[in-house]
């Protein structure tokens, strides 16, 4: 028999070997990257219930339409978890990674929105954009880091969803 090869260590054109294996600090950058996207991924998430009141005076939901636009959100993040990991592991982190922050930043258009149904459908956008940040920002981190650093980068980026 021949030589066999473990499907971890045998890498398809598509997907990059490991970058971890050139020596430099750069994976810090990288890091420092994740936690601002994170960051601003939680914030986009967070400021919603502080601007609630002034969005109803300004747009006139109701407490139930309020209930449904916060559920058009989490249902279309739950969505976007199906299909967003795949979708990275095609195309690469880095376009995948680009593509998911053009999606949520483009989706941030809630200014434009001037009736519950369009602040609604605009939020369901973000959470599809939204969806792509902790599986690109991972497999990043598999990418950048050896072995032996990838729980606290991990813990670095991660860091940024408090905020």
């Amino acid at each position: 028999m021949g030589t066999s090869h473990s499907s971890s260590t045998v890498h398809s054109p598509a997907i990059p070997p490991p970058r971890f294996t050139r020596p430099g600090h750069f994976r810090w950058v990288i890091c420092g990257l994740l936690f601002f996207a994170t960051t601003v991924n939680y914030i986009d998430r967070g400021v919603f219930g502080v601007l609630a009141p002034e969005l109803e005076k300004s747009i006139g939901w109701t407490a139930t339409q309020f209930g449904d636009i916060n559920a058009a959100f989490n249902v279309a993040y739950a969505i976007g978890f199906l299909f967003i990991g795949r979708v990275i592991d095609r195309i690469g982190t880095r376009m995948g990674y680009a593509v998911s922050l053009a999606f949520w930043s483009i989706a941030t258009g809630h200014a434009l929105a001037r009736t519950p149904l369009g602040f609604g459908i605009s939020r369901f956008c973000l959470g599809l954009g939204e969806a792509g940040n902790f599986p690109a920002a991972i497999k990043t981190t598999a990418e950048w880091f050896p072995r032996r650093e990838r729980a606290l980068a991990t813990g670095l980026f991660n860091a940024g969803s408090p905020a």
